[in-house]
């Protein structure tokens, strides 16, 4: 594990944390802001880390993707209880291409495939039979079928300005590392807890 690079020692927690969890070591809390500034939080699945960024995946049209459309910054935290370890990424955000989005549907299970277009996410709901009424006659129409990516869902990549790693201490002595990018790579500092 290399010190200078903060992506690759974000990937070996990454693997330790699935190695040791035994809850899903992929949730992290991605924070996003209205234009006024105004914060929400909520919990999102990674799908893949590199030096480009992080990338999760979503309804664009959902609250978050509006706000992240209007504030195209935020923050995301993984939090591993099992290794008394937290990374938290801060940076703007931007959508990942149709084509990795494509890439990345076709994967999913039928039935989640189904539920990305039975779901107006974050919009008011009459009934969850409306909802549930909505994925049986999806999978009707798809019976047999490849199911199609709907055009408002797909990926969104958090490219990292700052990567700060947390390791618990005792007496609250916390081990605090922080990177920031810079234009000559990542500076890294230590920090008090």
């Amino acid at each position: 594990m290399s010190h200078d690079d903060p992506i690759s020692r974000f990937q070996d927690a990454f693997d330790r944390a699935r190695a040791a969890s035994t809850s899903d070591p992929t949730a992290a809390a991605l924070a996003t802001a209205d234009e006024s500034g105004a914060p929400s939080v909520r919990m999102v699945l990674l799908k893949h880390a590199d030096e480009r960024g992080f990338v999760f995946y979503t309804n664009r049209t959902s609250r978050k993707g509006a706000e992240i459309d209007k504030n195209p910054r935020a923050a995301l935290c993984f939090y591993w209880p099992e290794l008394g370890e937290q990374v938290r990424v801060e940076g703007t955000i931007e959508q990942v291409s149709d084509a990795e989005s494509d890439a990345y549907f076709k994967t999913r299970p039928r039935e989640s495939q189904l539920g990305a277009w039975a779901s107006r996410q974050s919009r008011q709901l009459e009934s969850r039979d409306i909802l549930l009424e909505r994925f049986q006659d999806l999978g009707e129409e798809y019976d047999g079928k490849p199911i199609p990516r709907p055009p408002w869902w797909g990926g969104y990549r958090v490219r990292p300005r700052r990567i700060e790693f947390w390791r618990h201490g005792d007496y609250r002595l916390h081990e605090r590392e922080l990177y920031v990018r810079g234009e000559g790579g990542w500076l890294h500092v230590l920090l008090n807890p």
